[in-house]
């Protein structure tokens, strides 16, 4: 027999020897699962879903930013979150892909079990993917529950991660650009 999601919770908490029958823990394994499953609601998501085909004609060719888009993960080493923010940026050609779509491709791959590097990678391909600019720039900035709560235990480093593709990678003025429009660079 296949224990529920519920269940698994339940058994976690006996493993830490408290007691899931008493008054405060009588809902816990139910709300946990609720939780765990809201917080990697990522896998349900797929790329043209988030899209819905919201990719514009447009004459710019010029860099689009989006700055400061806060994200909530968990890491897949420990289970504890990782919280920051994301700024994208790309170069068109030809068409833009819909504001709030770039927030919505972070969203999705932040919700589910991640480490910081990658979901920074998987965010620039997936926009370069859709929009097929000429370049995609992501940078993520978060600080790490599993740094700050155990192990080494410390409150002030942050993760930064980049990628660079195309025009971003190969011109070092427009990797230069980005970073001093997102205030990364003096």
């Amino acid at each position: 027999m296949t224990l529920s999601l519920p269940q698994h919770y339940r058994e976690i908490l006996k493993s830490l020897g408290e007691d899931p029958e008493r008054e405060g823990l009588l809902d816990t394994p139910k709300r946990a699962a609720k939780a765990m499953q809201y917080l990697c609601h990522g896998y349900e998501q797929n790329l043209d879903d988030i899209v819905n085909g919201a990719l514009f004609t447009s004459d710019n060719d010029e860099m689009v930013i989006l700055k400061d888009i806060e994200l909530y993960s968990l890491c897949e080493h420990h289970l504890l979150p990782f919280i920051g923010k994301a700024h994208v940026a790309y170069i068109p050609t030809g068409k833009v892909l819909g504001l709030s779509k770039l927030a919505r491709i972070v969203d999705m791959y932040a919700r589910r079990l991640q480490i910081q590097e990658n979901l920074t990678r998987q965010i620039a391909d997936a926009i370069q993917q859709v929009t097929q600019a000429a370049g995609v720039a992501v940078v993520i900035e978060a600080r790490h529950m599993c740094m700050m709560m155990r192990g080494v235990e410390k409150q002030n480093s942050t993760m930064n991660t980049s990628v660079m593709l195309g025009a971003f990678r190969e011109s070092n003025t427009t990797r230069m650009e980005f970073l001093q429009l997102i205030g990364r660079s003096k």
